[in-house]
């Protein structure tokens, strides 16, 4: 599966310290050589978190195109922010739906 990110998304993945970083990459490199996602959830309306046991989140939309499907990363953050980072990224979503 490919995996692109917005630059929302690129933004808070830099600003994590290189663990929290490392365990981000690791569970992209998952969906891009497995399409494994692990722990996730369905959010309506094309939105799915990722989900970590610490708390993090990474928001995403998967979509069908000619070269195959594409996991689009949008917005990552924390369980304590939760509910203004769902409405962010539904936001995001709708741009890049245009």
């Amino acid at each position: 599966m490919n995996v692109h990110s917005t630059p929302e998304f690129n933004d808070w993945l830099a600003g994590l310290n290189p663990e929290a970083r490392a365990h981000v990459n690791d569970r992209l490199d998952r969906i891009r050589e497995h399409n494994h996602f692990g722990d996730r959830k369905y959010l309506g309306d094309e939105l799915f978190e990722l989900r970590w046991k610490n708390g993090r989140r990474v928001y995403f939309a998967v979509a069908k195109s000619v070269d195959g499907s594409i996991a689009l990363m949008l917005l990552g953050g924390g369980k304590n922010g939760q509910k203004q980072d769902i409405a962010r990224a539904r936001k995001i979503l709708e741009r890049e739906d245009d």
